[in-house]
């Protein structure tokens, strides 16, 4: 089970959970360094995809696991910290979905916290849809933010380090691609990081 950091039992099922998952361990960013605080323009990198989700949709959750996140995000944003994060971002995903399903929501919308490149209209654009899966493409390719619906959360990986991105390949008649503005680029090396500071100022 989840342990809550705050508590809450907002919004209904007519309205969509942001989910931004920030679960894992950052191994490939350094031995002892939390890639999630890192900084990126100034402010922590988990920051940027937490704020976008925000802009977009009334009740966001972030899903934490190896890190403790409260202090970066501040106050006002609910964590759910995921004590098994380390069984893989499904695992994370599944732990969002369980939190939804407790405050009564039908459907989520799901990011990455190391994407600071999405904007908060991309995650606007994919919860407006009403398919059971949505998906931001970029240039015609998929990427979080994903919408889904409660039809398809059982059809979804248990484990592992899969998202929503093997039901999109194995149920393309479930899914509508949805274009949106920004970039998916996600950190996982120092290199990732520095690259986007210099690339994407």
């Amino acid at each position: 089970m989840p342990v809550r950091d705050r508590h809450g039992d907002l919004g209904g099922p007519s309205t969509p959970l942001g989910l931004v998952l920030a679960g894992g361990g950052s191994r490939r960013f350094g031995e002892g360094d939390a890639k999630l605080r890192a900084t990126f323009r100034g402010r922590p990198l988990v920051c940027w995809a937490v704020d976008a989700a925000r802009r977009a949709l009334d009740e966001v959750v972030v899903v934490a696991g190896a890190v403790d996140l409260r202090s970066e995000l501040g106050p006002e944003v609910e964590v759910v910290r995921h004590p098994d994060w380390s069984d893989g971002l499904a695992s994370s995903l599944r732990c969002g979905l369980d939190e939804a399903d407790r405050r009564g929501h039908d459907t989520v919308v799901v990011g990455l916290a190391d994407q600071p490149l999405v904007p908060a209209e991309a995650w606007a654009r994919v919860a407006a849809r009403d398919s059971p899966v949505a998906t931001a493409t970029y240039g015609g390719r998929p990427n979080p933010p994903v919408r889904l619906a409660r039809s398809v959360w059982d059809l979804l990986p248990m484990r592992g380090e899969v998202g929503a991105r093997e039901l999109i390949r194995r149920r393309p008649d479930l899914v509508e691609e949805v274009p949106c503005p920004g970039r998916p680029d996600d950190v996982d090396t120092r290199t990732d990081l520095e690259s986007l500071e210099k690339n994407h100022a």
